[in-house]
């Protein structure tokens, strides 16, 4: 019983190897440095400004309402919490995988009474034998001698923090669904705002015409001219009351609850702009995203699944082994000399498998493809921050050019109205004032709701919003906490 006790332990000290190559980050072809022109001019000068992993969304989003529309999001939010359910069963997986590496010991009791009939008893009688036992053994435990199990434990354990970081992934998205939902929301209702005043303002006008038609110092055609901009002004009007509706609907599926109107935005001037931030001065930071860390781990579990299939052309060792006790009378079960004991060791060697070598092949090509994701991803993710920051660094310049646009226009047309009042021109011109006025100011809400949505759109690309406040930044590179045994 020594001998078969050490020859355990000097098995498990050998199993510690595994076959899986040895991982290194793949580099990657991206620049080190982010673009640079004219459409990225001053977006590097923000000195101070943190980067957006560094900040919280609670942080980033200063407007009151808005942090508690996305505190309902991330608390009823049906993806959501599929994705943190799907963390839930990876980290069950793990643990299964993690178990395989040790003995499942169990104890067993046994009674048994067997009656032989004389003629098939060697004494030519009836005889009656009981038997009592209790053991205590391992069933079939695959000793890990070349690693395939330690791959397949390390695989689950990547594939663990992978749903983990997208997990992390999906809260940003959805912190940045809400966001611009909040927004878009914000904006057509200023849009609907202004359509009921323009509604409000052509009305006027054309009462004022069917006056002075109506005496004769005006022509039938200024009455219909004034008629068809009373009738647009009601198309916007309804056009804006189905869309501003539809804007409610999307934030409530996004929040997965009926939002009351005190946390909905009267337009963009009630909204108070997100938090400035930095994208840093290196595309390092893109390391730091979820989405890429996901992917990453997903390559490292496609690495550990190579040392698994590697392991599958050598044996494989088994054991099962029992320690018990065994007596014809219950009272003398546990009493000395009474003791049993068995011991089968089993070795398994492939001789001809063809689909190890499949499996082997395909565990390589999956690994390439996982690379080729992982590289894919980065490449988009530096796709994405580019050209948030090129709307950055243009943002500037087209909101005060359509500012300038939106007061030439008003003074346009109030200058048209006083030379119609006067007599001295159409109104006609009156007509194109008005609607160059109105298209004007829907630029103008359109540029500004397309500002707030570029630093809702940087904050989510450069990996900002899977912690709630102020924290350290999240680094790719720290050790991985993996779940404790108890769990």
């Amino acid at each position: 019983m020594k001998n078969i006790a050490l020859f355990i332990v000097a098995l498990i000290c050998l199993g510690g190897c595994t076959l899986a190559p040895k991982y290194n980050r793949p580099q990657t072809d991206i620049p080190q440095t982010w673009p640079e022109g004219e459409a990225y001019q001053n977006v590097n000068d923000n000195k101070g400004v943190p980067l957006a992993s560094e900040l919280g969304w609670r942080d980033f989003f200063a407007d009151q309402r808005l942090q508690q529309v996305i505190a309902i999001a991330l608390e009823n939010n049906r993806d959501l919490r599929i994705a943190a359910l799907t963390v839930e069963k990876a980290r069950a997986m793990y643990g299964i995988q993690r178990a395989e590496l040790w003995p499942a010991v169990d104890a067993t009791g046994k009674y048994a009474k067997e009656r032989t009939p004389a003629d098939l008893s060697s004494s030519g009688t009836i005889t009656e034998a009981e038997k009592y036992s209790v053991n205590l053994g391992v069933l079939a435990w695959e000793i890990d001698f070349f690693g395939r199990l330690r791959s397949l434990k390390d695989a689950a354990l990547a594939e663990y923090l992978a749903s983990e970081q997208g997990q992390r992934s999906a809260q940003i998205l959805l912190i940045a669904g809400v966001a611009k939902a909040y927004l878009a929301l914000a904006a057509d209702r200023e849009n609907l705002n202004l359509a009921e005043s323009t509604l409000k303002a052509q009305l006027e006008s054309y009462n004022m015409i069917q006056r002075r038609y109506e005496v004769g110092m005006a022509s039938a055609l200024e009455l219909r001219q004034a008629q068809t901009r009373v009738e647009a002004a009601r198309v916007d009007l309804a056009l804006f009351t189905r869309i501003t509706a539809q804007d409610k609907n999307a934030l409530n599926l996004l929040t997965g609850s009926q939002l009351p109107e005190n946390l909905l935005p009267a337009n963009l001037q009630s909204v108070t702009p997100p938090r400035e931030i930095s994208a840093g001065l290196s595309s390092e930071v893109l390391l730091q995203r979820p989405d890429i860390v996901q992917a990453e781990n997903i390559l490292k579990a496609a690495n550990a699944n190579i040392g698994a299939a590697r392991a599958a052309f050598f044996p494989r060792i088994s054991l099962t082994t029992t320690v018990g006790t065994a007596s014809a009378e219950l009272s003398g079960l546990f009493e000395s000399g009474q003791g049993t004991w068995s011991f089968a060791p089993q070795i398994t060697m492939p001789i001809f498998d063809p689909r190890i070598w499949s499996a082997l092949r395909a565990t390589k090509v999956e690994n390439k493809l996982v690379l080729t994701k992982y590289e894919k991803a980065i490449q988009t993710a530096f796709r994405e921050v580019a050209d948030a920051l090129a709307v950055h660094g243009t943002m500037g310049k087209q909101l005060a050019a359509q500012q300038a646009l939106v007061d030439a226009t008003a003074e346009t047309y109030r200058l048209a109205d006083i030379r119609y009042n006067k007599g001295v021109d159409s109104y006609l011109t009156v007509l194109d004032a008005q609607r160059s006025l109105y298209g004007a100011q829907q630029g103008l809400v359109s540029q500004h709701l397309t500002k707030l949505a570029n630093l809702v759109q940087m904050y989510a690309v450069l990996g900002g919003g899977w912690h709630e406040n102020t924290r350290q930044p999240f680094s790719p590179d720290a050790p991985a906490e993996a779940p404790s045994k108890d769990n």
